[in-house]
């Protein structure tokens, strides 16, 4: 039988906001206190993720924040001839105050205000939850700049986002507030049912990760949200149930994979070995393990 209505209405609830909210706050006034070693800079403090995009559920609890570091940028010149990447070289010098220093004294700064709360991760320094305070994620960026035409610094275009380091030096770049708009403009389109069906598919991960139905970590939050933007608004319809059934099957009848994009616009959503990209095998089994889920309810 199929997942009652009321089962996924439920489910289609926004997590936590309120202490959400006031941790982004407490955590964005750290960041931007005066005395910060870094307070002279050119930065911004923002969200991102299932809260900044309102798309959180009740068992996610994590806040993810980003601080920007815009007085120095990278940049992806690969659209670029090389007349355009040659003007580009003459026009920036090399930046002296780089995002590993950037990185440093943010983590002082937290370090200095929450203590053993506070570990530096593989992509974001964490800190842990405690009383009324959710865990929370913090990107320390720089600017990323996609330049598609480059005569002068005055005369380009680009993408804007971020982009930071793995502790392996690895670069990954991201574009959440292309993320974050695009979604929007879905979420309307669709006569509002994308961002509650984001939430549905992400309880239904849980419970099919909890019945072992699939490993944790097979589909990300940030790719959900991504699968749900490709889908065609006319499949969004007038129940859970037929927006359950429409998306499953379309997915499976009707998806031109390889032409699925991220809900950025800037990559592709299913491709093998990138940090920027959902492996089709996890999307493929998180789609099947959800048709027998809701088959074997």
């Amino acid at each position: 039988m199929p997942i009652p209505e009321s089962q996924l209405e439920t489910w289609s609830h926004q997590g936590s906001i309120t202490q959400s909210s006031n941790t982004y706050n407490t955590i964005k006034s750290v960041l931007e206190d005066s005395a910060a070693p870094y307070a002279g800079k050119n930065f911004k403090v923002f969200l991102q993720g299932s809260y900044g995009n309102d798309t959180n559920i009740y068992a996610e609890s994590d806040v993810d924040i980003v601080i920007r570091l815009d007085d120095c940028f990278h940049s992806d010149l690969e659209s670029l001839s090389e007349d355009e990447k040659s003007a580009y070289k003459e026009a920036f010098n090399d930046g002296t105050y780089t995002n590993a220093d950037f990185k440093r004294d943010v983590l002082s700064v937290l370090e200095g205000q929450y203590g053993s709360a506070v570990t530096a991760g593989d992509k974001a320094i964490a800190i842990d939850a405690a009383g009324s305070r959710r865990k929370s994620d913090v990107i320390v960026a720089t600017q990323f700049r996609r330049y598609f035409k480059f005569r002068s610094a005055g005369d380009s275009e680009y993408a804007e986002g971020i982009c930071f380091f793995n502790a392996a030096g690895e670069r990954i770049a991201n574009y959440p507030k292309q993320h974050s708009a695009n979604l929007t403009t879905k979420h309307q389109g669709s006569s509002k049912w994308l961002k509650p069906m984001v939430r549905v598919l992400k309880n239904v991960r849980s419970r099919m990760v909890d019945d072992g139905l699939i490993k944790v970590g097979v589909a990300p939050s940030y790719y959900v949200e991504g699968l749900l933007y490709n889908v065609p608004n006319e499949k969004f319809t007038s129940s859970f149930e037929d927006c359950m059934v429409n998306i499953l099957n379309w997915y499976r009848q009707d998806a031109s994979k390889t032409d699925l994009v991220c809900a950025n616009e800037q990559y592709y959503l299913l491709r093998d070995g990138f940090h920027t990209c959902w492996p089709q095998s996890d999307c493929d089994a998180f789609v099947e393990a959800a048709v027998d889920l809701w088959n074997d309810w």
